[in-house]
């Protein structure tokens, strides 16, 4: 697992952009006043300042109450719709005076004219994909599913290296589609398989992207496996299993 010095956790700053946040057809905010506050290293959470939240969307919670004083939980709510905890206001402390309202509690979020997903991205983090020689090589109990020497691959600040394939050097009679979906600010949707093996199968460990993101688009199309559940092997040299950072 790599370290991440920086953004520390609690690290927040004024972001230069203009934010809106919008539930029920409404914008409950709309401001280029937002702070990026790191509650955890790896990524970062709007705050807003009360004055460019429309207060009267938030409602006391009527499921949840604060573990003390110094903040209270809102339901936000537009007309027959409410959306449950969905915004903290804080009354003291360092975020005094800020409200947060939960990502997937609102319907879009808004940078300028560009919506975002799933979080905002972190600016002191970024994504490369760089093409590569290196002969990899991977395999579950002896079995081996995957063997290219084009392999794609993808550094991401703080997380392991990810080494995409493409599926003309994948055991695709190997793999069956997956029911799940995973989504990425930086890298897009991504669709997931399972990987039958004889002693069972081995659910959810490879996945790929059909339309990433821009800055990810040279991993169309190719496939992924989780390090942490496979054996690889570069240049003929077994890698060690990296650690999950969660």
């Amino acid at each position: 697992m790599s370290k991440i010095p920086f953004p520390f956790e609690g690290y927040n700053e004024p972001s230069p952009k203009r934010i809106r946040v919008l539930f029920g057809g409404d914008i409950v905010v709309d401001t280029t006043n937002a702070l990026l506050v790191w509650e955890h290293v790896y990524y970062p959470q709007y705050y807003f300042h009360k004055s460019d939240v429309t207060m009267t969307r938030l409602k006391p919670s009527t499921t949840a109450t604060a573990a003390d004083s110094s903040s209270e939980i809102f339901d936000l709510v537009m007309g027959a719709r409410r959306a449950t905890e969905a915004a903290v206001v804080y009354h003291s402390g360092p975020l005094a005076d800020l409200v947060k309202i939960e990502f997937d509690k609102a319907d879009a979020w808004f940078e300028e004219e560009e919506e975002i997903f799933v979080h905002p991205k972190d600016p002191y983090k970024r994504v490369d994909v760089i093409q590569s020689a290196r002969h990899v090589r991977v395999e579950v109990e002896g079995i081996v599913l995957a063997d290219t020497q084009k392999p794609r691959l993808l550094y991401e600040t703080g997380l392991p290296v990810r080494t995409y394939i493409p599926k003309t050097d994948v055991r695709l009679d190997l793999l069956e589609h997956a029911d799940l979906t995973s989504a990425c600010p930086y890298k897009g949707v991504a669709a997931y398989y399972d990987v039958n093996v004889p002693s069972g199968k081995k659910e959810g460990i490879v996945w790929w992207y059909r339309n990433p993101t821009l800055e990810c688009a040279d991993v169309k199309g190719y496939v992924a496996f989780y390090d942490e559940k496979v054996d690889v092997f570069v240049d003929d040299v077994k890698v060690e299993r990296p650690k999950t950072h969660f």
